[in-house]
């Protein structure tokens, strides 16, 4: 089997499908970046280690990226033998910046596939105090389908006033949303659909599935 591309042009499309600039590259792999920009300009064709080191980087089939036709993604799977894809998960999420920003990342999940098919429109987020106790636990993680809008008795994350995230089981009135609680001794959230526009709330996401550790 003979490469059907360059090199040259796979680097290109890797960076651009992650949405990762060459100093990021750089800076996740210690490939200098005069030879990085070699790489692009088609001037060096990377050895084994540096091909290694990269595809690592920017979590692709290294395979694929010396030019060969198989999958751009190397096929993972669980122990049982079920597909899996990776997604990020963030420390925090906040209003105001792009939250998927590399630098917000705090590892990465893996999922099965079939719940989140290749895993863009999914973020993951670690659990931080009581309030959705005893259905969510400090240190949990949660499987986040990105969307902006959300239905009753959905797990909403919201982002209010541009400060952290929460996330809290809502509620659609005519004029208003709530956000509550599952603890007693927290006072649930309540929102008019006006003040979702002035103060902000933001619906970033759902919640899909969790994750527990024991």
């Amino acid at each position: 089997m003979k490469p059907i591309e360059s090199f040259q042009n796979r680097l290109e499309k890797a960076l651009k499908y992650r949405n990762m600039k060459p100093v990021e590259l750089h800076e996740k792999t210690g490939i200098s970046e005069s030879l990085i920009s070699k790489y692009l300009s088609g001037n060096a064709i990377a050895r084994q280690r540096k091909i290694t080191s990269i595809s690592d980087a920017l979590r692709i089939n290294p395979v694929w990226l010396m030019g060969y036709d198989v999958p751009i993604e190397e096929i993972k799977t669980d122990k049982l033998g079920n597909p899996i894809a990776e997604i990020p998960l963030l420390g925090i999420v906040k209003a105001g910046y792009n939250y998927m920003a590399q630098e917000n990342w705090e590892g990465m999940i893996e999922v099965d596939k079939n719940i989140i098919k290749d895993g863009s429109d999914y973020f993951a987020l670690k659990i931080k105090g009581d309030s959705m106790f005893p259905v969510l636990m400090e240190n949990d993680i949660v499987i986040i389908k990105k969307q902006d809008d959300f239905e009753t008795g959905d797990l909403v994350v919201a982002i209010v006033n541009g400060s952290e995230a929460t996330i809290k089981k809502g509620k659609k009135g005519n004029n208003s949303i709530l956000l509550q609680p599952l603890n007693s001794n927290y006072e649930p959230l309540i929102f008019t659909y006006d003040e979702m526009k002035t103060i902000p709330v933001t619906i970033v996401g759902i919640v899909k599935q969790l994750k527990r550790e024991f």
